[in-house]
């Protein structure tokens, strides 16, 4: 039974103000960055601080009939939302302005609308839907396959466009399905594949290989906690591995040193089997099935970082990793970045005092370096408001997700923490050197219409959604 209630009396002002603060920061922080002296006024439509102001009025508009509209508008119509997103990243495809090397945008005289920031929004609500719906089931391989496609797909056609930051995004969707219960061996083994990519890279190959065959090993005596069934399959896999290097050397097998260990795991791991059957050590197959697709993942990791990435997304990630040093080419972003937040010191050089800023030594300063403009005026004092606002933030959408009464709005509300935290995360790990610029702005800071306003509709309707928990009598 539906009862009436005072919508605004209702919806959760502490979220709304945090977000107004972040909004009024990042608006005068656009306007420290692209500050003209003959333009001095922040309300001057000609500069890009004219333009946002514009933009925070519509999205501020757009705020107010996101939450007069009926909440059950976004359930019933999540899947047709969706299907609208995709279509326009299709037709941006085809049809879209070519921006640095990328078409991931429509142009309407002076305004830009990029549809990868809005179908985060209709991929949060088709996700919520199918996953809230009655036949849905966690341990269902099917379903979670089924869930998996509807963020993949405008992961992959954002991709394409390229936009590799953007497509990244929707990699946050996993903490959804983690939170309904996916098994969180599948969230460990996407860190550990992270984690053995960047090894692979800055390690020699063969370290990796022995050392992964060396931890399976021990895990699995760790596991079954039998010392003799752990030396029977090191034993039976020394001897195989050692059978081979002997015929190699002297007896002149042709084989390389890389196909002997993964053969040798291969072999031992049939042998075992045997044991396995009588013993009912079935994990040991699992350990077996990890180790060697760890490592044929380590092979794959030197194609695909050669073959898929762009050559300028290659040198960023080898230049965090301390393989290329190019200071004055790809690195010239961080690099400056980390020069204007620590010529800032504790207390900053003080409003439009930035030099860094002021003489435009950081591209992009106003969109996806917004926070290097904080960190030079405002120092460390500055980048911990940002941090402490943008925390208790994302906690608050925490706290939200959680006392929803509804599978559904818990589920969008946890896509809007997704991802919230991973631009958060990942734009200020950039800007200070640890993560690799992929491009993407800082949430209600960074210069730009598109972003601001999918941000916006993706906060206020799960804002809508909460103050429906309280419309129905239980």
């Amino acid at each position: 039974m539906k009862r009436r209630i005072n919508k605004w009396s209702e919806i959760d002002w502490i979220t709304i103000i945090l977000y107004l603060l972040i909004v009024v920061l990042g608006w005068i922080s656009i306007y420290s960055a692209v500050y003209n002296e003959e333009h001095d006024k922040i309300f001057d439509l000609s500069q890009r601080y004219g333009k946002q102001m514009i933009l925070i009025f519509g999205a501020l508009v757009i705020a107010l009939v996101v939450v007069v509209t009926d909440n059950r508008f976004y359930s019933l119509f999540a899947y047709f939302i969706y299907a609208i997103a995709i279509l326009l990243l299709i037709v941006v495809l085809l049809l879209g302005k070519e921006i640095h090397g990328a078409k991931s945008w429509f142009e309407f005289g002076p305004f830009r609308l990029q549809p990868a920031e809005f179908a985060k929004v209709g991929t949060a609500m088709a996700l919520a839907r199918y996953v809230s719906s009655k036949s849905f089931n966690i341990k269902n391989s099917k379903n979670v396959f089924n869930a998996v496609v509807i963020i993949l797909i405008p992961a992959i056609l954002i991709y394409i466009q390229p936009d590799t930051g953007s497509a990244l995004v929707y990699f946050a969707f996993i903490l959804v399905l983690y939170r309904e219960g996916l098994s969180g061996g599948i969230l460990l083994i996407g860190i550990l594949m992270i984690v053995l990519f960047v090894l692979t890279l800055i390690i020699d190959k063969m370290i990796i290989i022995i050392a992964l065959i060396v931890v399976g090993y021990l895990v699995f005596l760790i596991i079954d906690r039998n010392i003799k069934r752990f030396l029977i399959a090191a034993l039976i896999y020394i001897s195989l591995s050692g059978t081979f290097f002997g015929l190699k050397e002297f007896a002149g097998l042709g084989l390389s040193v890389y196909f002997i260990l993964i053969l040798s795991l291969v072999i031992s791991g049939f042998i075992y089997s045997f044991f396995i059957y009588f013993y009912r050590i079935r994990k040991a197959v699992l350990i077996y099935m990890l180790m060697f697709g760890s490592i044929i993942f380590t092979f794959t990791v030197n194609y695909a970082f050669n073959n898929i990435l762009k050559p300028h997304q290659q040198k960023r990630i080898n230049i965090l990793l301390g393989i290329d040093s190019d200071p004055f080419g790809s690195g010239y972003n961080v690099n400056q970045s980390i020069i204007a937040i620590g010529s800032g010191g504790f207390s900053g050089k003080g409003f439009l005092k930035g030099t860094q800023t002021k003489f435009e030594f950081v591209p992009e300063q106003s969109t996806d370096f917004i926070f290097c403009t904080v960190g030079e005026e405002w120092g460390f004092l500055g980048t911990s408001l940002i941090v402490i606002l943008f925390t208790i933030f994302l906690l608050r959408i925490l706290v939200l997700a959680e006392r929803q009464r509804s599978v559904f709005c818990r589920i969008f509300g946890y896509s809007v923490f997704a991802i919230f935290l991973f631009h958060f995360v990942v734009n200020i790990g950039m800007t200070i050197g640890l993560l690799p610029v992929i491009g993407i702005p800082l949430p209600f800071m960074s210069y730009g219409g598109s972003s601001l306003w999918a941000f916006t509709i993706l906060l206020f309707v799960f804002l809508r959604l909460d103050i429906s928990r309280l419309e129905y009598f239980i």
